[in-house]
């Protein structure tokens, strides 16, 4: 198969959907609205379910007191000290099963500290279709932590979005490339069997 065709197994795929959840769905994210990426998130974890394909929804808590993230950077506080309420709950426009697999992480990727990496293989998935908020961040390093894993990756443009429109257009021109293939969400559909 060459890079342009795209099939994708069911039973060795997984969509995995990064941080599509209450506080970060409403920050203002650029290029697309979160709606419009929620709304092509379900499109995906339809199709997925109704192919008994997995469907993984990542979201991020960051601990308080001890176990809290303090580095020292030039941006300031890196994440706030305390979690406001409902911030981590998954939009409920994804639908959410009983079936889907929800993973929550601490840090910006989605392998660090949890259980995805054995959840995934246990499974026998062989690619992940990521999708989610924010494109540089949470996409991103997941991204790469699931590149180095060996996984082969495709990712979803029009279904994830990010704080800039640059940053979202750096990521996908600069190291999407690089990693895996970037493609739409009909595509993906298109693609499923």
């Amino acid at each position: 198969m060459n890079a342009s065709e795209l099939r994708l197994d069911a039973r060795h795929t997984a969509l995995v959907l990064i941080d599509l959840q209450s506080g970060i769905a409403a920050m203002p994210v650029q290029p697309r609205s979160a709606a419009s990426v929620l709304a092509n998130a379900r499109l995906l974890a339809d199709r997925f379910r109704a192919m008994d394909a997995l469907v993984v929804l990542v979201k991020v808590a960051f601990p308080g007191g001890p176990g809290a993230l303090r580095p020292v950077t030039d941006a300031g506080r890196a994440q706030p000290s305390t979690e406001p309420a409902g911030w981590s709950e998954l939009c409920p426009e994804l639908g959410a099963q009983a079936s889907d697999l929800v993973i929550v992480k601490r840090q910006w990727g989605a392998f660090y500290g949890t259980e995805l990496d054995l959840q995934l293989r246990r499974r026998g998935i062989e690619t992940i279709v990521l999708g989610g908020i924010a494109t540089h961040i949470g996409v991103e390093s997941t991204a790469r932590d699931a590149f180095e894993r060996g996984y082969q990756q495709i990712f979803v443009e029009d279904a994830m979005s990010d704080l800039h429109a640059e940053t979202h257009a750096i990521t996908c021109r600069t190291i999407f490339p690089r990693i895996g293939r970037i493609r739409s969400t009909e595509q993906v559909l298109a693609a499923l069997t």
